[in-house]
């Protein structure tokens, strides 16, 4: 695939501090066109050639083609592959380039009226769109999205769609001025320890995406006894936690990550989500370095890199 346009995440901001041990291309988030197939009939090739598409990051061996499969391709967990690798995080060159190179089984079609700018959202609000496939969210009224970033915004579109009330809690101003203008409630918060102290509202459904280690202690703090808490951070380095909440309160944790392009592509289509507000600004590919260094500046959000 021809890369037209890819987005710089936390995570490889992340891959370049050491996370992963990573080696090669970094960039996962992309929207490319399809310029040549392998190992198909002509047939085959002359459907794919042209389109424009999106791509699961996690190559599965059933992708690959080894055989036997292992046990979580057969039970159908192809994320969970024992030997995957993961675009541009784990031995497989990513999308900060010209092109880039995937199985068909990873790909998937974007539908013209979706534009380049709203496809580059399709991997991140596909991992939004998970909380939904592993939450019955109709058990609940109001959803807390404790984080302001990049993927705490979609997350918050994406259950806005599902629920009442969604209401964001973070510490930076122009941030949550995002959600603000979306429709969700925001709470401003210190990010610091005074937060557990000011902080009395509780929610039977949280959703943490601060990106910060620290996050953790509050997202327990806010959860309510035998209420149900989505981890959604990815971070470099280990967190400071406590069990005691969780017993105690008797909670339920859930580990979110990747998740179906299928339905996030469908809320591009439809309208109900648009993530291009979020965009800030778009460099060439040739100027990557900066454009990470600029990606990483306080109140940036989305920074595209265009091939």
């Amino acid at each position: 695939m021809r890369v037209r346009l890819a987005g710089i995440c936390n995570t490889d901001v992340e891959m370049l501090r050491g996370y992963h041990s990573f080696r090669g291309t970094s960039g996962h988030e992309f929207v490319g066109e399809v310029v040549d197939v392998y190992g198909v009939s002509e047939s085959l090739k002359k459907k794919w050639i042209g389109k424009h598409v999106v791509g699961e990051i996690n190559v599965s061996c059933s992708a690959y083609g080894y055989r036997p499969i292992c046990a979580f391709c057969r039970r159908g967990l192809k994320t969970h592959c024992a030997r995957r690798t993961v675009l541009g995080i784990v031995a497989h060159d990513g999308a900060f380039a010209e092109y880039l190179a995937l199985p068909l089984e990873n790909l998937h079609v974007v539908p013209d009226s979706v534009s380049d700018e709203k496809a580059v959202f399709v991997e991140p609000l596909a991992a939004a769109c998970e909380i939904l496939e592993q939450i019955y969210t109709k058990r609940f009224r109001e959803v807390a999205v404790l984080g302001d970033g990049k993927l705490a915004q979609l997350i918050a579109l994406v259950l806005r769609t599902a629920l009442p009330l969604v209401v964001m809690y973070g510490k930076h101003e122009e941030k949550l001025a995002f959600a603000r203008r979306a429709g969700i409630e925001i709470k401003r918060v210190r990010g610091d320890d005074s937060d557990l102290k000011r902080i009395k509202k509780s929610y039977g459904l949280l959703i943490e995406a601060t990106g910060s280690p620290t996050g953790f202690a509050l997202a327990q703090h806010m959860t309510e006894p035998r209420g149900t808490l989505v981890l959604k951070s990815t971070f470099h380095g280990a967190a400071p936690i406590e069990t005691w909440p969780i017993v105690v309160k008797e909670l339920t944790i859930v580990g979110s990550r990747c998740g179906p392009f299928a339905r996030a592509i469908a809320l591009l289509r439809s309208g109900d989500v648009d993530p291009t507000p979020l965009i800030t600004r778009t460099f060439a590919l040739k100027e990557a370095p900066a454009a990470i260094r600029f990606a990483q500046k306080s109140g940036v959000m989305k920074v595209l890199l265009k091939a």
